[in-house]
């Protein structure tokens, strides 16, 4: 481990105090944004059956996807929107947008009316929220990664960017929380959106103490410099080495295949399951919410221990043994899923998955190392969005 550290010279006890600020209000703001994003997505199972005309199991279940997959619509247009304004103004202004739009989402979502009072008025407002959502938190999480990722050096700096994963997961294990409150005792759900709404703008409010990232504030400078000298002549940018790095377009690549990965496992995990829990064990939605929020806990609990073992261990040597793990899982599922007798089995099942889940993490910090500067936002947010 001192070899490691030894490298680069990036250790926790190397972080200043300005550094360690950072660090806590993006950790927080990004646990709000996920509590406030994951809320919907737990409390589908009651919702949907507010939100959504009764049908039969088939069509719920696939209302149910649709209001899940309605949330990455357009984080393709989110990329280009955020990017842009992540790689010409700066890192700080793309999380505190995001932080508002997600507020204004869950502010909307408190006083909307249900299916049985407006009908498909009622659908189409919750698909609106659900895809403002997805765009806010694309803008978040990229924006908290790269504002981390370029105030610090590794080794501590895989720990620390992963940090905004882990405050993410809590988030949306405080969401699952607060939907077992809602269910068991009988609290109304829009309690739950205006409390959203409240953090949210407090996070936002706070983030604007942070500073640009001095990467990105030097490189803008050294191009505001040298348009100055060249007094006009946009032809001699051509010729400058920042605007001539390129994207390497492997590593995007490799970073989407293995970003798709968590999608999957997430829906797989807490929306297919959650189906057949109700469909095959007779769960109600308290029952679903339950489980799944003890999978949540596995979820943030392995996290906890990828942060701690990325300071330890490189990364990438953590990442190709889950590959390999994962790999073996997914040829035996569709026998263990054909098999199960009880709920207890579909648990383990769901457990390993977020143990074991398929993710860039926690080697996130080096793809995202080899994007240059200047287009970092938008190659980052391009993944993140498809």
């Amino acid at each position: 481990m001192k070899e490691y550290i030894k490298h680069d010279q990036g250790t926790f006890a190397s972080l200043t105090k300005e550094q360690k600020e950072a660090v806590k209000l993006l950790s927080i703001g990004t646990f709000l944004e996920y509590f406030d994003l994951m809320l919907y997505v737990h409390m589908a199972v009651l919702l949907n059956e507010l939100l959504f005309p009764k049908t039969d199991p088939h069509t719920t279940a696939l209302l149910s996807a649709f209001a899940f997959c309605s949330t990455y619509l357009l984080r393709p247009v989110g990329a280009l929107i955020f990017g842009y304004i992540g790689d010409t103004i700066g890192h700080k202004i793309t999380v505190i947008i995001t932080t508002l739009l997600m507020a204004c989402s869950c502010f909307v979502m408190a006083i909307l009316p249900t299916y049985s009072e407006k009908g498909l008025i009622a659908t189409v407002l919750v698909m609106v929220c659900r895809i403002i959502q997805g765009l806010s938190s694309m803008g978040e999480l990229v924006g908290a990664q790269l504002y981390l990722l370029e105030i610090t050096k590794p080794p501590v700096q895989y720990p620390i960017v992963l940090m905004t994963s882990v405050s993410g997961n809590l988030g949306g294990m405080m969401a699952l929380g607060v939907a077992t409150l809602v269910t068991s005792f009988g609290f109304n759900w829009r309690i739950a959106f205006w409390i959203g709404t409240i953090v949210a703008i407090i996070g936002a409010t706070a983030r604007t103490v942070l500073r640009e990232t001095p990467e990105f504030a030097d490189a803008k400078r050294r191009i505001t410099r040298n348009i100055t000298l060249i007094q006009g002549n946009a032809n001699a940018l051509q010729h400058n080495p920042i605007y001539n790095e390129k994207v390497n377009w492997k590593t995007i690549f490799f970073l989407l295949l293995i970003s798709c990965g968590w999608p999957i496992c997430f829906y797989f995990t807490y929306i297919y399951c959650g189906n057949i829990l109700k469909t095959s064990f007779n769960f109600t939605a308290e029952q679903v919410i339950h489980q799944n929020f003890i999978v949540a806990i596995v979820n943030f609990c392995t996290y906890l221990l990828l942060t701690y073992l990325s300071y330890i261990i490189y990364p990438l040597r953590i990442l190709k043994v889950k590959l390999i793990i994962f790999s073996i899982f997914t040829i035996i599922c569709p026998y263990l899923l054909n098999n199960i007798t009880n709920s207890w089995h579909l648990l383990l099942i769901q457990a390993f998955v977020m143990i074991f889940f398929l993710s860039a993490n926690p080697a996130m910090p080096i793809f995202l190392k080899y994007f240059p500067i200047f287009k970092r936002f938008r190659a980052a947010s391009a993944v993140f969005a498809l």
